[in-house]
Formats: C-alpha cells, structure tokens, sequence
C-alpha cells in the first residue's frame, strides 16, 4: 500500500512538472494535481487495457508509439473530469503524456511495491561476469 502512495507523489509531481513545462497544460494547485493523478491513476487501471487490445494492430504497426495517443487521449480525459486541471489539445496532451510517462517511469523505477528505494549492488567478478 506504500508504494501505491509513493507512485501517487511521483505521478502528482510529474503532472506538476508537466504544467510547469508545457505550455498546453495548467494545474491551479496541489488538490487538483492530486485528484488529476488520482483519476488519471484509475483511467490507466480500467480504461488503458482495453484500449490497448483494441488498438492493437495500430500499435503494432507503429512500433509502440500509438500508447503515447493513448496517453494523450486517457489526460485528456482526466483534464474533463477535474475542476483546475487543463489541457489545451491534443498536441499539449501529447507531449504531457510523453513527459508524465517519462518522468513517472524514471521516479518509480527504483520503488519497490513496499514503497521502499530498491536497488541491485552488482559485483564484478573479472572480464564480463557481474554477480549481484
């Protein structure tokens, strides 16, 4: 349960982030950024899967790329649902949705599911061996 709340933060702070560094998109405080992360939270647990199923040729076709149109669809939806969290169009929701995935990705990388920072201490063994 810790490391639900820690990746709520982390993605609270990307979406503050975000606004602060795309123009397209504004936050008008904290509660709104954490109801934002919130309900985009909720958005990519229900609605991200099935989109991607049913996108799924599309998305092979484009190497992958296609989930950013997704993202960018799935902030959007959160900016309609929450008072204080704005996004311009589709464009400013594209690369929100590049610099929240980014930023989210590269915070909650060393989180564990106990919320703890996690790393591996790998020891060199001579030549290309490294053993944890």
């Amino acid at each position: 349960m810790k490391g639900i709340a820690v990746r709520w933060l982390f993605l609270t702070f990307a979406i503050f982030m975000a606004a602060y560094m795309i123009d397209g998109i504004r936050v008008s405080g904290l509660p709104a950024a954490v109801m934002a992360a919130a309900v985009l939270g909720i958005l990519n647990a229900f609605f991200r899967p099935v989109l991607l199923i049913l996108t799924l040729p599309l998305t092979i076709l484009t190497l992958g790329l296609f989930t950013f149109v997704i993202n960018a669809i799935l902030l959007m939806m959160a900016s309609g649902v929450i008072g204080g969290f704005d996004v311009d169009g589709f464009g400013s929701a594209l690369l929100g949705s590049l610099f929240i995935s980014l930023v989210s990705w590269l915070l909650t990388m060393f989180i564990s599911e106990r919320g703890t920072v996690q790393y591996i201490d790998l020891k060199h063994k001579g030549g290309n061996r490294w053993e944890p």
